[in-house]
């Protein structure tokens, strides 16, 4: 099992950047827009993009650096669509692939560890919110 990255203070790794966060959100959401699988999820969902990026890069921001810029919830909005295992399977497949595309190895690793833990945790939400158990499948890789 992988360690468990939140017991640590302070930023998830010291050469993480704003700028950085945000490239990756915006290329990030710009290639899961243009997805079969997600991109359909996405576009019904969102209505503004721009408002929609810049959330998500403050939940980044707050995730990455502790910088506690975000202050919605974001389990929230995705109970109430229409996700599968496959859905979240493929957002962490894009975004592990960005990550490795845009930054130094060990950032996009602190990145990827941190987006399995949020994709299990909805994953299981999801499941409860159905009256099923659901166990961990991407942090446990």
């Amino acid at each position: 099992m992988t360690e468990n990255p939140l017991t640590h203070p302070g930023a998830a790794h010291p050469a993480i950047t704003e700028a950085m966060i945000a490239n990756l959100v915006r290329i990030f959401y710009a290639r899961a827009r243009r997805d079969a699988l997600i991109g359909p999820v996405f576009m019904e969902a969102v209505a503004d993009w721009e408002e929609h990026i810049g959330r998500i890069t403050d939940f980044w921001s707050s995730v990455m650096l502790r910088t506690g810029r975000y202050d919605g919830r974001p389990m929230r909005p995705h109970l109430i669509l229409p996700l599968t295992g496959a859905h979240f399977d493929r957002w962490l497949e894009l975004f592990e692939a960005t990550a490795q595309e845009i930054c130094p190895p060990d950032i996009a690793f602190a990145f990827i560890i941190r987006a399995r833990r949020i994709a299990d945790s909805f994953e299981m939400a999801r499941a409860s919110q159905r009256g099923e158990v659901a166990a961990p499948r991407h942090s446990l890789r």
